[in-house]
């Protein structure tokens, strides 16, 4: 399967960019034929499947894409006991493929995503856009109001400082969804029938201090800045909530870019979100989260990380420890999923130890 060569388009770069350097993750539980809409865009590039649910059922994936698949078995023998920080019957699992990636960067889609259209009518190159973000700077300092200053046709406006102009890395790249939008249940019962057709042509870069939701379902990240911090929590089986894994991570890894000065870009591309979800199903497991999220969200707000912490994974720890000692107190959970977060770190640490060893050459 590896090796093939992709058919050239005119939307389609002739030499992919960042082709040897980027992994796309796909957590799924059913055959994977919505790649054949992806081909032209994804075909050149490794594919990280995570397979949920089953791990007897088998998993179908189109001819010609270069792919490994890890199921639960996999995952098992692979971490060990260092496998329960890894979400079951839960789209959360697909952090696992950012763990085993030895890439830069990661893509990270849903299977019920397609190929958007913009305005014109043209078929928009997701992964493209997301490559873009994440290469050029961004602006988390000071906003500028025409948003990405670093697009053609675009700059600062008069005022803006000259000595932020240079911007930051940027760690994430957050992008949006045409026809059904990223609702929660309660929104979902009473617009039952909404659908996204704005096409906002825009990329912003989220301010420092700022939260945001994180979707998981159309988002990139380059590894090597950010992917420790990228952990989706415990969710599914056995745990009290669901549909809260990207946000979870969204949150983490916001205050830990503020502290580190990486940015976050959120906006263009669009991916057609094909499939609502049930709402009644989506309510049972986010019903404690709709009220945890009251106290949450004002916990990240608060969290500061200690100057000393210089790399992801020692932020990460930190804000572990706080999650134990402040949410704990909401629900036993919290106690949970903090010291899941330190064992993700651990699990990370243990299948990349080139990173690890630099990690500890800072600290000495």
């Amino acid at each position: 399967m590896a090796g093939t060569v992709t058919v050239p388009s005119a939307s389609v770069p002739s030499t992919p960019l960042l082709k040897d350097e980027l992994d796309i993750v796909i957590p799924t539980i059913r055959n994977l034929d919505f790649l054949e809409m992806w081909r032209p865009f994804f075909q050149p590039y490794h594919l990280i499947i995570v397979q949920d649910g089953d791990p007897a059922k088998t998993i179908r994936v189109p001819e010609g894409f270069d792919y490994e698949l890890y199921n639960r078995n996999d995952i098992n023998r692979i971490l060990g006991p260092k496998a329960s920080c890894i979400s079951f019957k839960d789209s959360a699992c697909r952090c696992f493929g950012y763990m085993v990636s030895k890439k830069k960067y990661v893509f990270t889609i849903d299977d019920d995503c397609f190929v958007a259209k913009d305005p014109s009518g043209k078929d928009i190159n997701a992964l493209e856009q997301h490559i873009k973000n994440l290469l050029s700077p961004s602006t988390p300092f000071f906003f500028n109001t025409l948003y990405d200053p670093y697009r053609e046709g675009a700059d600062f406006v008069r005022g803006y400082p000259f000595s932020l102009r240079e911007g930051a890395k940027t760690a994430v790249s957050h992008g949006l969804w045409l026809n059904i939008p990223d609702y929660d249940a309660p929104t979902q019962m009473v617009k039952p029938r909404e659908r996204n057709t704005r096409y906002v042509d825009a990329v912003m870069t989220v301010p420092k201090g700022t939260l945001f939701p994180m979707c998981g379902m159309n988002l990139a990240f380059d590894r090597e800045l950010i992917g420790p911090a990228m952990y989706f929590g415990l969710m599914g089986d056995g745990q009290p909530i669901g549909r809260y894994d990207d946000m979870w991570a969204g949150w983490c890894m916001k205050v830990i870019c503020d502290h580190l000065s990486l940015g976050v870009k959120t906006g263009l591309p669009y991916i057609w979100h094909s499939k609502a979800s049930n709402p009644f199903v989506n309510l049972k497991k986010e019903y404690k989260g709709i009220f945890w999220q009251e106290e949450i969200i004002p916990f990240f707000q608060k969290a500061t990380i200690p100057k000393e912490c210089d790399t992801v994974q020692k932020c990460y720890l930190s804000l572990a420890e706080q999650v134990k000692a402040e949410l704990g107190k909401v629900d036993p959970y919290f106690v949970k999923l903090a010291d899941a977060m330190v064992t993700w770190i651990e699990a990370w640490d243990e299948l990349n130890p080139s990173a690890a060893a630099v990690e500890n050459g800072k600290a000495k």
